[in-house]
């Protein structure tokens, strides 16, 4: 509200617009992008919907995935595209070279994929350090040796100085499908089990911790890492994976929903089963944040048949990237709306939805 007031009498609309940035909800006068708008919640939903997808795509057929799945030539390939504004640009566990390609690693395993060229574009800060750009790129191509990756193609803008945190990155992957069906929401169904790979909010809860000068014990590190070979072997071991989603913005509860919106379905969560570290449950009970709604980046959740869903726990626990697999959940059934429902420790039912404002900007 104190933004709101000095805005009056103030009659440049531009203005306007830049002050009301540090609100967590857009000023409801006017019509401009607010932090709030990249948080993965329900204003990056309406921008994308009522933005993006009428002025540059085609709204009813467009399957809101993690990337797309294209055929040339007969050959299925899952094509992707980020960008990275992180900030700080390192933090426990990781830094915006290690965002730049596991993020789109990820994208791509998230469509059945296995990733295996990506481009890189960086804007750069006038005044940057060469000895920092040349960390950030020693740890794009760690990660990209440890995903077994190339970047094949890339370009390079310097801004003035003061234009960009220092660097952004903007990443684009290709991957060639492994999955023998689509891997998307739609193809979810009533029984389906609900899997998620390890625990929640760690990402979050590290660039927070470093951002603001905050000590908890322990320490939360990020979870930032490659999560395609669990994936993959999922695949090859015959488990029918319907639905995978990568709990990035908006934590695992703009996930869940924004599957049961777009397949139009009835989840159920069970609270007690959601693992989180005791690291980012103090962070979270320090600063009224919400666990399941804190960033990961190296966590995904998977739809599978109930029948198959200890097969699939075995094979991904056998990788480090979800060693500590466990399911959350069940698909009860159609629903046209599209809910997700939290079976709280006391065996109460609450709505889950995506969050309204924004958490924590800048994490990824």
């Amino acid at each position: 509200m104190l933004a709101v007031f000095l805005l009056t009498g103030m009659p440049d609309p531009v203005h306007e617009c830049r002050m009301t940035l540090h609100c967590p909800l857009p000023y409801a006068e006017g019509e401009c992008v607010t932090l709030a708008h990249g948080g993965g919640g329900r204003l990056a939903w309406e921008l994308l919907e009522k933005v993006f997808l009428p002025a540059l795509g085609d709204p009813a057929s467009h399957e809101r995935h993690d990337g797309v799945v294209l055929d040339p030539a007969g050959m299925k390939v899952a094509f992707s595209t980020d960008a990275h504004v992180v900030s700080p640009l390192f933090f426990p566990g990781g830094s915006i070279g290690h965002l730049a390609v596991c993020g789109t690693v990820n994208d791509l395993a998230m469509c059945g994929a296995e990733p295996r060229w990506l481009s890189a574009a960086f804007v750069l800060e006038e005044g940057l350090p060469l000895e920092l750009l040349r960390r950030v790129l020693a740890d794009m191509r760690t990660a990209a040796d440890a995903a077994g990756v190339s970047i094949v193609t890339g370009d390079t803008k310097v801004v003035e100085r003061g234009k960009a945190d220092g660097l952004y990155i903007a990443t684009a992957g290709i991957g060639l499908v492994r999955a023998a069906a689509p891997v998307r929401p739609q193809a979810v169904r009533e029984g389906d089990v609900i899997l998620l790979s390890g625990d929640l909010g760690r990402h979050g809860a590290a660039v927070l911790s470093v951002r603001e000068g905050l000590e908890f014990d322990p320490a939360p590190l990020s979870d930032c890492q490659a999560v395609h070979r669990p994936v993959l072997t999922m695949l090859a071991a015959g488990v029918d994976v319907h639905c995978l989603r990568d709990c990035t913005r908006g934590g695992l509860t703009a996930a869940l929903t924004e599957i049961a919106r777009d397949g139009r379905l009835r989840l159920r969560v069970k609270e007690a089963a959601i693992p989180v570290s005791e690291g980012v449950a103090a962070a979270c009970e320090l600063l009224g944040l919400d666990p399941l709604q804190l960033a990961c980046e190296g966590r995904f959740i998977a739809f599978v048949p109930a029948a198959q869903a200890g097969h699939a726990l075995d094979v991904m626990r056998a990788d480090a990237a979800a060693n500590d697999a466990i399911v959350i959940g069940t698909v009860i059934g159609p629903q046209e709306r599209g809910t997700v429902e939290l079976e709280t420790t006391l065996g109460v039912l609450r709505a889950l939805d995506l969050p309204a404002g924004e958490q924590l900007p800048r994490i990824c």
